[in-house]
Protein backbone atom coordinates (compact mmCIF):
# COMPACT_ATOMS: atom_id res chain seq x y z
CA UNK A 1 0.00 0.00 0.00
CA UNK A 2 2.62 2.38 0.99
CA UNK A 3 4.27 1.74 -2.40
CA UNK A 4 1.19 2.82 -4.29
CA UNK A 5 0.84 6.23 -2.10
CA UNK A 6 4.86 7.04 -3.37
CA UNK A 7 4.22 6.01 -6.96
CA UNK A 8 0.45 6.29 -8.64
CA UNK A 9 -0.64 9.58 -9.98
CA UNK A 10 -4.01 10.94 -10.22
CA UNK A 11 -5.25 11.13 -13.48
CA UNK A 12 -7.67 14.58 -13.93
CA UNK A 13 -10.03 14.14 -17.14
CA UNK A 14 -11.75 17.28 -17.83
CA UNK A 15 -14.63 16.79 -20.70
CA UNK A 16 -15.53 20.45 -21.98
CA UNK A 17 -17.87 21.16 -25.48
CA UNK A 18 -15.37 21.17 -28.53
CA UNK A 19 -15.56 24.91 -29.30
CA UNK A 20 -13.84 25.29 -25.16
CA UNK A 21 -11.59 22.23 -25.44
CA UNK A 22 -8.56 25.11 -25.98
CA UNK A 23 -9.28 27.31 -23.61
CA UNK A 24 -10.15 24.55 -21.29
CA UNK A 25 -6.48 23.29 -22.30
CA UNK A 26 -4.80 26.46 -21.76
CA UNK A 27 -6.26 26.66 -18.02
CA UNK A 28 -5.36 22.72 -17.33
CA UNK A 29 -2.09 23.30 -18.40
CA UNK A 30 -1.50 25.98 -15.23
CA UNK A 31 -1.94 23.61 -13.23
CA UNK A 32 0.82 21.27 -14.36
CA UNK A 33 4.44 21.92 -16.36
CA UNK A 34 5.09 18.99 -18.48
CA UNK A 35 2.57 19.41 -20.39
CA UNK A 36 -1.50 17.44 -20.98
CA UNK A 37 -2.98 15.18 -23.27
CA UNK A 38 -6.08 16.50 -25.30
CA UNK A 39 -8.72 14.60 -27.04
CA UNK A 40 -10.23 16.46 -29.76
CA UNK A 41 -12.73 14.14 -32.55
CA UNK A 42 -14.42 16.80 -33.90
CA UNK A 43 -12.23 17.05 -37.08
CA UNK A 44 -11.24 13.36 -37.39
CA UNK A 45 -11.53 12.49 -40.75
CA UNK A 46 -10.11 16.16 -42.41
CA UNK A 47 -7.10 15.73 -39.83
CA UNK A 48 -6.52 11.75 -41.02
CA UNK A 49 -5.72 13.32 -44.71
CA UNK A 50 -4.20 16.15 -43.73
CA UNK A 51 -1.42 14.43 -41.36
CA UNK A 52 -1.59 10.88 -41.96
CA UNK A 53 -2.81 10.66 -45.58
CA UNK A 54 -5.34 7.95 -44.70
CA UNK A 55 -8.78 7.95 -45.02
CA UNK A 56 -9.48 4.53 -43.42
CA UNK A 57 -10.26 5.49 -39.72
CA UNK A 58 -10.63 2.67 -36.81
CA UNK A 59 -14.34 1.96 -36.31
CA UNK A 60 -13.69 2.91 -32.15
CA UNK A 61 -12.31 6.54 -33.74
CA UNK A 62 -15.25 7.26 -35.76
CA UNK A 63 -17.67 6.56 -32.59
CA UNK A 64 -16.06 9.02 -30.51
CA UNK A 65 -18.87 11.79 -29.24
CA UNK A 66 -17.43 14.76 -31.83
CA UNK A 67 -19.34 17.73 -29.67
CA UNK A 68 -16.89 17.33 -27.05
CA UNK A 69 -13.02 17.56 -26.12
CA UNK A 70 -11.60 15.49 -22.93
CA UNK A 71 -8.52 17.36 -21.69
CA UNK A 72 -6.22 14.60 -19.56
CA UNK A 73 -3.72 16.16 -16.94
CA UNK A 74 -1.87 13.92 -14.50
CA UNK A 75 -0.96 14.93 -11.07
CA UNK A 76 1.99 13.64 -9.29
CA UNK A 77 1.81 11.95 -5.85
CA UNK A 78 4.04 14.68 -4.23
CA UNK A 79 1.58 17.51 -5.36
CA UNK A 80 -2.15 17.90 -4.34
CA UNK A 81 -4.87 16.54 -6.65
CA UNK A 82 -7.59 18.05 -4.94
CA UNK A 83 -6.07 21.65 -5.13
CA UNK A 84 -5.80 21.33 -8.66
CA UNK A 85 -9.60 20.09 -9.53
CA UNK A 86 -10.84 23.29 -7.09
CA UNK A 87 -8.37 25.48 -8.76
CA UNK A 88 -9.92 23.99 -12.54
CA UNK A 89 -13.25 24.37 -11.48
CA UNK A 90 -12.89 27.84 -10.26
CA UNK A 91 -11.64 28.89 -13.50
CA UNK A 92 -13.59 26.99 -15.80
CA UNK A 93 -16.81 28.57 -13.71
CA UNK A 94 -15.40 32.17 -13.34
CA UNK A 95 -14.51 31.71 -17.42
CA UNK A 96 -18.23 30.09 -18.66
CA UNK A 97 -16.82 27.05 -19.67
CA UNK A 98 -19.18 24.07 -19.13
CA UNK A 99 -17.43 21.33 -18.01
CA UNK A 100 -17.37 17.72 -16.36
CA UNK A 101 -14.54 16.34 -14.17
CA UNK A 102 -13.81 13.13 -13.41
CA UNK A 103 -10.66 12.09 -11.29
CA UNK A 104 -8.50 8.57 -11.23
CA UNK A 105 -5.84 6.59 -10.25
CA UNK A 106 -2.70 6.58 -12.84
CA UNK A 107 -0.54 3.21 -11.55
CA UNK A 108 2.10 3.73 -13.83
CA UNK A 109 5.12 3.64 -11.59
CA UNK A 110 7.53 4.70 -14.69
CA UNK A 111 5.64 7.69 -15.43
CA UNK A 112 7.44 9.88 -12.76
CA UNK A 113 10.13 9.22 -15.38
CA UNK A 114 8.21 9.03 -18.71
CA UNK A 115 8.01 13.06 -19.35
CA UNK A 116 12.02 13.27 -19.01
CA UNK A 117 12.34 11.94 -22.50
CA UNK A 118 10.32 15.05 -24.26
CA UNK A 119 12.56 17.59 -22.06
CA UNK A 120 16.14 17.99 -24.06
CA UNK A 121 18.81 20.76 -23.73
CA UNK A 122 16.59 24.50 -25.22
CA UNK A 123 18.09 27.56 -26.37
CA UNK A 124 16.25 30.46 -24.39
CA UNK A 125 16.28 34.03 -25.69
CA UNK A 126 19.81 34.97 -26.98
CA UNK A 127 21.81 33.95 -23.72
CA UNK A 128 21.05 30.67 -22.15
CA UNK A 129 21.11 27.09 -22.68
CA UNK A 130 18.63 24.94 -20.52
CA UNK A 131 20.21 21.75 -19.71
CA UNK A 132 18.45 18.57 -18.14
CA UNK A 133 20.76 17.49 -15.24
CA UNK A 134 19.99 13.77 -16.68
CA UNK A 135 21.02 15.01 -20.82
CA UNK A 136 25.02 14.97 -21.42
CA UNK A 137 25.16 15.64 -25.39
CA UNK A 138 24.77 19.21 -26.19
CA UNK A 139 26.22 22.28 -27.67
CA UNK A 140 26.12 25.64 -25.53
CA UNK A 141 26.77 27.56 -28.56
CA UNK A 142 28.58 30.19 -26.54
CA UNK A 143 25.39 30.25 -23.89
CA UNK A 144 25.15 30.50 -20.39
CA UNK A 145 24.34 26.55 -19.66
CA UNK A 146 21.43 26.42 -16.70
CA UNK A 147 22.27 22.88 -15.03
CA UNK A 148 18.26 22.19 -14.27
CA UNK A 149 16.53 19.07 -11.83
CA UNK A 150 12.96 20.85 -12.13
CA UNK A 151 11.45 18.14 -9.91
CA UNK A 152 8.15 16.94 -10.63
CA UNK A 153 5.90 19.55 -9.28
CA UNK A 154 7.67 22.56 -10.61
CA UNK A 155 8.97 24.78 -13.32
CA UNK A 156 11.75 22.98 -16.49
CA UNK A 157 11.77 26.07 -18.81
CA UNK A 158 9.68 24.33 -21.70
CA UNK A 159 6.56 26.08 -21.12
CA UNK A 160 5.74 29.31 -23.13
CA UNK A 161 5.43 31.99 -19.93
CA UNK A 162 8.97 31.08 -18.37
CA UNK A 163 10.26 31.13 -21.38
CA UNK A 164 8.85 34.77 -21.90
CA UNK A 165 9.85 35.31 -18.35
CA UNK A 166 13.88 34.37 -19.22
CA UNK A 167 13.93 36.21 -22.57
CA UNK A 168 13.12 39.49 -20.40
CA UNK A 169 15.38 39.07 -17.51
CA UNK A 170 18.42 38.82 -19.94
CA UNK A 171 17.74 42.04 -20.99
CA UNK A 172 18.10 43.64 -17.67
CA UNK A 173 20.65 41.82 -15.34
CA UNK A 174 24.08 43.47 -15.09
CA UNK A 175 26.47 43.09 -12.67
CA UNK A 176 25.20 45.03 -9.99
CA UNK A 177 21.30 43.11 -9.70
CA UNK A 178 19.99 42.27 -7.31
CA UNK A 179 16.79 40.09 -8.42
CA UNK A 180 13.36 38.49 -6.74
CA UNK A 181 12.04 35.88 -7.66
CA UNK A 182 8.29 35.58 -6.04
CA UNK A 183 6.74 32.06 -6.80
CA UNK A 184 10.39 30.16 -7.69
CA UNK A 185 9.56 26.90 -8.30
CA UNK A 186 12.43 25.14 -9.19
CA UNK A 187 14.48 28.32 -8.95
CA UNK A 188 14.71 28.55 -12.95
CA UNK A 189 14.15 32.67 -12.83
CA UNK A 190 16.93 33.23 -10.10
CA UNK A 191 19.54 30.76 -10.98
CA UNK A 192 19.46 31.90 -14.40
CA UNK A 193 19.47 35.64 -13.34
CA UNK A 194 22.84 34.34 -11.35
CA UNK A 195 24.08 32.81 -14.36
CA UNK A 196 23.55 36.18 -16.36
CA UNK A 197 26.03 38.21 -14.03
CA UNK A 198 23.35 39.13 -10.97
CA UNK A 199 25.15 40.21 -7.78
CA UNK A 200 22.17 38.54 -5.94
CA UNK A 201 19.40 36.43 -6.37
CA UNK A 202 16.36 36.16 -3.69
CA UNK A 203 13.65 33.57 -4.27
CA UNK A 204 10.67 32.63 -2.35
CA UNK A 205 7.74 29.98 -2.72
CA UNK A 206 4.91 28.70 -0.47
CA UNK A 207 6.03 25.13 -1.06
CA UNK A 208 8.71 24.02 0.88
CA UNK A 209 9.51 21.67 -1.71
CA UNK A 210 9.93 23.79 -4.55
CA UNK A 211 12.37 26.20 -1.93
CA UNK A 212 14.42 22.99 -1.60
CA UNK A 213 14.46 22.22 -5.46
CA UNK A 214 15.54 25.75 -6.02
CA UNK A 215 18.34 25.77 -3.48
CA UNK A 216 19.75 22.67 -5.22
CA UNK A 217 19.61 23.58 -8.23
CA UNK A 218 21.29 27.11 -7.12
CA UNK A 219 24.48 24.40 -5.31
CA UNK A 220 24.24 22.58 -9.13
CA UNK A 221 24.74 26.16 -11.15
CA UNK A 222 27.72 26.68 -8.45
CA UNK A 223 25.70 29.32 -5.95
CA UNK A 224 25.67 29.20 -2.73
CA UNK A 225 23.55 31.37 -0.13
CA UNK A 226 26.39 34.04 -0.16
CA UNK A 227 24.95 34.68 -3.61
CA UNK A 228 21.46 32.86 -3.36
CA UNK A 229 19.02 33.17 -0.28
CA UNK A 230 15.63 31.44 -0.67
CA UNK A 231 12.36 31.98 1.94
CA UNK A 232 9.85 29.68 2.16
CA UNK A 233 6.45 31.52 2.49
CA UNK A 234 3.93 33.53 0.60
CA UNK A 235 4.32 36.17 -1.63
CA UNK A 236 6.40 38.80 -0.15
CA UNK A 237 5.50 37.98 3.76
CA UNK A 238 9.71 36.85 4.32
CA UNK A 239 10.85 39.66 1.89
CA UNK A 240 12.94 42.68 2.85
CA UNK A 241 14.94 44.50 1.02
CA UNK A 242 15.18 47.07 -2.58
CA UNK A 243 15.89 44.83 -5.95
CA UNK A 244 16.50 46.04 -9.00
CA UNK A 245 14.33 43.42 -10.61
CA UNK A 246 11.34 41.63 -9.27
CA UNK A 247 10.17 38.52 -11.57
CA UNK A 248 6.92 36.80 -10.74
CA UNK A 249 5.70 33.91 -13.31
CA UNK A 250 2.29 33.10 -11.56
CA UNK A 251 -1.07 33.11 -12.07
CA UNK A 252 -3.24 35.86 -13.11
CA UNK A 253 -4.99 36.30 -9.33
CA UNK A 254 -1.70 36.15 -7.58
CA UNK A 255 -0.11 38.87 -9.76
CA UNK A 256 -3.30 40.83 -9.22
CA UNK A 257 -2.52 40.54 -5.85
CA UNK A 258 1.16 40.80 -5.35
CA UNK A 259 1.20 43.74 -7.18
CA UNK A 260 -0.90 45.84 -4.68
CA UNK A 261 2.77 44.68 -2.01
CA UNK A 262 5.78 44.79 -4.91
CA UNK A 263 6.01 48.39 -5.33
CA UNK A 264 7.93 48.83 -1.77
CA UNK A 265 10.60 45.89 -2.58
CA UNK A 266 11.37 47.21 -6.16
CA UNK A 267 13.64 50.09 -6.62
CA UNK A 268 12.56 53.46 -8.28
CA UNK A 269 14.50 52.63 -11.59
CA UNK A 270 13.84 48.44 -11.38
CA UNK A 271 11.46 46.86 -13.27
CA UNK A 272 8.96 44.42 -12.65
CA UNK A 273 8.18 41.54 -14.87
CA UNK A 274 5.34 39.31 -14.72
CA UNK A 275 4.53 36.32 -16.44
CA UNK A 276 1.87 32.98 -16.46
CA UNK A 277 -1.27 35.42 -17.50
CA UNK A 278 -3.45 33.55 -19.89
CA UNK A 279 -4.58 36.14 -22.46
CA UNK A 280 -8.22 36.03 -21.42
CA UNK A 281 -7.28 37.64 -17.82
CA UNK A 282 -5.04 40.51 -19.67
CA UNK A 283 -7.49 43.34 -18.80
CA UNK A 284 -7.90 42.09 -15.43
CA UNK A 285 -4.25 42.24 -14.95
CA UNK A 286 -3.11 45.84 -16.55
CA UNK A 287 -6.17 47.43 -14.70
CA UNK A 288 -4.47 46.19 -11.98
CA UNK A 289 -1.06 46.80 -12.22
CA UNK A 290 -2.12 50.63 -13.28
CA UNK A 291 -4.21 50.80 -10.16
CA UNK A 292 -1.01 50.03 -8.31
CA UNK A 293 1.31 52.41 -10.02
CA UNK A 294 3.11 50.36 -12.61
CA UNK A 295 3.03 50.99 -16.45
CA UNK A 296 3.91 48.14 -18.99
CA UNK A 297 7.06 49.04 -20.97
CA UNK A 298 7.09 45.94 -23.22
CA UNK A 299 3.73 43.41 -23.92
CA UNK A 300 5.13 40.06 -25.03
CA UNK A 301 3.13 37.10 -26.16
CA UNK A 302 2.92 33.66 -26.77
CA UNK A 303 0.58 30.98 -27.77
CA UNK A 304 -2.01 33.23 -25.65
CA UNK A 305 0.63 33.45 -22.93
CA UNK A 306 1.54 37.06 -21.75
CA UNK A 307 4.52 38.53 -20.06
CA UNK A 308 4.63 41.87 -18.99
CA UNK A 309 8.07 44.12 -18.51
CA UNK A 310 6.41 47.18 -16.15
CA UNK A 311 8.11 50.20 -14.35
CA UNK A 312 6.86 52.18 -11.45
CA UNK A 313 4.67 55.41 -13.03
Amino acid sequence: MTDNMNTDWTEIKITVPVADVDKAGDIANMTVPYGIYIEDYSDLEEGAREIAHIDLIDEDLLKKDRTKGIVHIYVSPKANPAEAVAFLKERYESEGVDYEIDTDVCRNSDWENNWKKYFKPIPVGEKLLIRPVWEDEFESDGRAVLNLEPGLAFGSGTHETTRLCLTALEKYITPETRMLDVGCGSGILSVASLLLGAKSAVGVDIDPLAVKTAAENGERNGFGSDKYTLYHGNLTDKISGKFDVVAANIVADAIIMLSSQIGRFLEDDGVYIVSGIIDMREAEVVDALDKCGFKIVKRNEDSGWLCLECRKQ
